[in-house]
């Protein structure tokens, strides 16, 4: 304090610590900001083409080079895949020699990649005109992106990145409110995910999504944030409310593969073209609408369980994985006991 100058009042001195976090923050602010905003940009902004008209009969080329326009899609994953990179920066520039690991990044980009696939790419064009490329777009939305952007740990980089007063006032009390504690819980999310799956198969919402734009993109992003509800507890990276044990994860996702078949096996038995649109439509090209309805439950079905499967392995790796830590710790401890 200089010389002559009065003390501060109680409520002015109470100020100063917050002022300096505040000052503190600054620096991160626009990095804190960027990754939340990609974070729930990549979860509640999926965008999709409807109601275009039909598409052209594809070629390998044609397809290979067909991209959507729909800036909606492209600008959510750049600002998601910005915001993360800039995050990661931050986190590695101070802890050169432990840095996130590259294929946490990788894993994160590659999930961006899958939903700018499922929404711009040949993909998006051609689901309204094809149910088996339709049900390409769901499974990459549903059971590609998820994992792979839970792989990512986006909210433990959120939480490094940002300063303390930001995890202690704006973080941590969203993350342990009362509406994440139970959206996000294991049983719900999987429940969820179930009647997500056949709400949007077996109900009039699948034919008045293709044609509704606004409720096509509602659509897509419901697969995308309960797709990542889903996957949340299997990836177990990142803080959720309850963490599941290796033998509950492997239950959970065994138990979701008779849930996927019965939605594929319905729409591949299914006696008569089960949506209007397709059966509406006049294509010169490709299978007829009840073919392409057999193509189209059998990759849900076929391609959906395989992705189910591949996370079983996975997950008994890492429960051996963390049995060989654990055995390894006790025989550290062992040997230093007298």
């Amino acid at each position: 304090m200089r010389p002559g100058s009065r003390p501060p009042s109680g409520r002015t001195a109470a100020m100063i610590p917050r002022r300096r976090t505040m000052r503190l923050m600054r620096p991160f602010g626009h990095v804190v900001r960027g990754l939340a905003a990609g974070v729930l940009v990549v979860t509640v902004a999926p965008a999709a083409m409807a109601g275009g008209t039909m598409a052209v009969e594809p070629t390998l080329g044609g397809v290979l080079a067909q991209w959507s326009l729909d800036p909606l899609p492209w600008l959510a994953t750049l600002i998601a895949a910005g915001a993360y990179l800039a995050a990661v920066g931050r986190v590695n520039r101070p802890r050169p020699r432990v840095p996130i690991p590259a294929w946490r990044v990788a894993a994160w980009l590659a999930g961006l990649g899958a939903v700018l696939v499922a929404l711009t790419s040949a993909v998006d064009i051609y689901a309204e005109d094809l149910l088996s490329v339709h049900m390409v777009q769901h499974l990459l939305l549903a059971m590609v992106a998820p994992p792979l952007l839970a792989l990512g740990t986006p909210v433990t980089l959120l939480l490094r990145v940002a300063s303390p007063w930001a995890r202690r006032r704006l973080i941590l009390p969203v993350l342990h409110s009362r509406v994440v504690r139970v959206v996000a819980s294991p049983p719900v999310a999987w429940v969820t995910f179930t009647f997500v799956m056949f709400a949007t198969h077996f109900s009039p919402l699948y034919d008045a999504a293709l044609e509704d734009r606004g409720l096509h993109i509602a659509e897509h992003g419901l697969f995308l944030v309960t797709g990542m509800l889903f996957w949340w507890p299997i990836v177990a990276a990142d803080p959720i409310p309850r963490r599941l044990g290796y033998p509950a994860r492997l239950a959970y996702v065994v138990l979701q593969m008779p849930v996927n078949a019965a939605v594929g096996l319905a729409i591949y038995f299914a006696p008569h073209v089960l949506y209007a649109h397709y059966a509406a439509l006049d294509r010169t090209w490709g299978p007829d609408a009840a073919t392409d309805q057999l193509i189209g439950g059998a990759i849900m079905w076929g391609v959906g369980d395989t992705l189910l499967l591949v996370a079983a392995p996975m997950i008994v790796a890492a429960w051996m994985a963390a049995d060989l830590r654990r055995s390894a710790q006790a025989t550290a401890r062992l040997r230093t006991e007298p």
